[in-house]
């Protein structure tokens, strides 16, 4: 059962550098963040050895959020070999975010 990744600033480079990773900036007391858990989770599932599905928690992460522009969430940044390529602002279905997915993997 594949898991999204927990992305702080130890680990953020690494984890984005190869392939597709899809990360939602999300914060425990955002209530669109916690309407899209689960559809992340899923994703997680879907993508598992095809993109890295993966959150960084803002409230904790700070520098991170200010780094990447994030001025509300939940964002979803799409990174490619470690470049942003594609994001999306706000709760979307499940079919919005695999869309996207589909369209770097």
């Amino acid at each position: 059962m594949a898991k999204y990744v927990e992305l702080t600033s130890a680990n953020f480079e690494d984890t984005v550098k190869e392939g597709v990773t899809m990360v939602d900036f999300w914060a425990p007391w955002c209530g669109p963040c916690r309407m899209i858990a689960p559809v992340i989770e899923e994703l997680a599932e879907d993508f598992d050895g095809k993109a890295t599905i993966a959150k960084v928690n803002t409230d904790e992460e700070q520098e991170l959020a200010v780094k990447y522009g994030i001025r509300s969430i939940p964002a979803i940044l799409f990174f490619k070999d470690g470049e942003v390529v594609d994001q999306m602002v706000g709760a979307a279905s499940k079919d919005a975010f695999a869309e996207k997915l589909n369209a770097l993997v």
